[in-house]
């Protein structure tokens, strides 16, 4: 097959190109060019928030079987790429977010992929905000490819090697520092979250069978638990680290954030936490969504982390994740933290 990846230098998009040339398919990213793309994929350099950015793109002749975009911001460049290859590929895949869905989502389940979605999104807006950003890009692709050639993956938390976003990364880099860590608990507390290599490999196989619509893309609820994701971290990185577990109200009431100064972690029996890790993801599982074990995402996100030098890089339009020590310290002192190992 012939794929175009708008991006695929970073991230998801990465995986997606590496996975795709994996396959023996012909691939073409196209990208601003500040990262260099994986190897055997042709390259086409633009900038699509400038004028005529798209110029190298509507030179290239040829069309594709599937083009998938990664685009993050406002809605307005996946509009005009969408358009100019529309009647150039089969089917234009949109890796979205599971943000797109109306605030506060239902409770225990999460949203299902007909659940009510953020309004005031448009594909033609300006910067908003993250959530009517991607509906915008759901729409841009809607808008160029219709129903039947777009796929709309709404992506919940991804994990994975070359994490642009920090959040495994930091935990990573925490424990591998050592001594009492904050564990915020309980260690049971079930989480979902996608490989991005696993996110790549489902959505190829997607664009094979010519799916089309939403689909929630995360693992199954359960797929791990915080105990779980620590313990591995405190494995892989063979850190001198003691995991303290943390009462959750003990956190909350010392002005922590779920989320980002605790990334991946959220309340148990909160509307963050059956937002971000209680999600339907049967409609996904019964397409052929297959995760690989929370040890493997971990233990290859700390190896491409020491090839690198042990400093992940971050996307700038996202707040650094991560607790300040001073803060960690003054919370175990408060909690009396004791260290603990098997969930």
């Amino acid at each position: 097959m012939r794929l175009l990846v708008l991006g695929g230098t970073e991230f998801v998009g990465r995986a997606v190109v590496e996975a795709a040339l994996g396959r023996g398919w012909e691939v073409t990213v196209f990208n601003r060019g500040r990262h260099r793309a994986p190897e055997g994929a042709r390259v086409l350099h633009g900038d699509r928030t400038a004028p005529d950015g798209l110029a190298a793109l509507a030179r290239e002749e040829g069309d594709w079987d599937a083009v998938v975009d990664t685009w993050s911001a406002e809605p307005r460049p996946v509009l005009s790429a969408a358009r100019l290859l529309r009647g150039r590929a089969g089917r234009y895949a949109y890796v979205s977010s599971r943000s797109v869905y109306a605030w506060p989502w239902p409770s225990l389940g999460g949203p299902a992929e007909d659940g009510p979605l953020v309004e005031g999104a448009a594909a033609d807006a300006g910067p908003t905000d993250y959530a009517r950003d991607k509906r915008g890009g759901e729409l841009a692709a809607l808008d160029a490819f219709g129903t039947d050639g777009s796929l709309l993956v709404r992506a919940g938390l991804i994990l994975g090697p070359h994490e642009n976003v920090g959040r495994l990364p930091w935990w990573l880099a925490r424990i591998a520092r050592g001594g009492r860590v904050l564990a915020p608990g309980p260690p049971g507390l079930p989480l979902q979250y996608v490989d991005a290599r696993d996110l790549a490999a489902w959505l190829l196989g997607a664009v094979e069978q010519g799916l089309s619509g939403p689909y929630d893309l995360v693992s199954p609820p359960g797929h791990t638990t915080m105990g779980e994701l620590l313990e591995t971290c405190v494995r892989v990185t063979g850190a001198d680290a003691e995991l303290c577990w943390t009462d959750p109200q003990v956190i909350l009431d010392a002005g922590v954030e779920p989320w980002t100064e605790l990334p991946v972690w959220t309340p148990p029996d909160s509307e963050l936490h059956a937002a971000g890790h209680c999600g339907d993801v049967s409609k996904a599982l019964a397409a052929g969504l297959a995760c690989r074990p929370v040890g493997e995402t971990v233990a290859d996100t700390w190896r491409w982390l020491t090839e690198i030098g042990g400093t992940a890089p971050r996307r700038p339009d996202r707040p650094v994740p991560g607790l300040a020590p001073e803060v960690e310290a003054k919370v175990l002192r408060a909690a009396g933290g004791v260290p603990g190992t098997t969930p």
